[in-house]
């Protein structure tokens, strides 16, 4: 019967039987932050593609020189009590951007269940089911989708009874 040894070296003897295990490796590679450059690409890219995109009723753009913090703007979708409302966002996006989602907020009044008296915006994308595949044009469209959802809710919370 052979036994496992955590020695690095070979015993040559041929009467033992040792066989010698080389220990696991050990990874001193963490995952790295992106840097601020990196990040900056990113957004510069998203913002492009945002642009190019031609969705209705979604737009957002860089706050002056800063591409960390952006305004966006949402209008709401037809046949929804949101309709043809206009509501203004601020984004804030982290320095990990894109592993962190961005902190969005309603700049102006926003009368939604999903949505404070702050403008804190309740949507699982911007927390715990967040990706780094997402981009603010997810984002402004899922919030877009979210208010068009409010009838839906509204409609299953008073449901008439017969």
């Amino acid at each position: 019967m052979a036994t496992v040894s955590n020695v690095n070296h070979q015993d040559n003897n041929p009467n033992t039987n040792t066989v010698a295990a080389a220990a696991p490796p050990v990874s001193s590679a963490k995952q790295t932050l992106p840097t601020a450059k990196t990040v900056d690409t990113q957004l510069q890219s998203e913002l492009m593609a945002l642009m190019m995109s031609g969705d209705a009723g979604i737009s957002a753009f860089p706050e002056e020189d800063n591409i960390f913090c952006w305004k966006g703007t949402i209008t709401g979708s037809k046949d929804t009590v949101f309709e043809g409302t206009e509501y203004k966002l601020s984004l804030a996006f982290p320095s990990d951007y894109p592993f962190k989602p961005p902190k969005v907020k309603f700049e102006t009044g926003c009368f939604h269940p999903n949505v404070d008296v702050y403008g804190n915006i309740c949507l699982d994308i911007l927390q715990d089911k967040w990706s780094s595949a997402y981009d603010v044009r997810t984002i402004l469209l899922s919030i877009q989708s979210l208010l068009g959802e409010y009838r839906k809710m509204v409609e299953k919370l008073y449901k008439p009874t017969a």
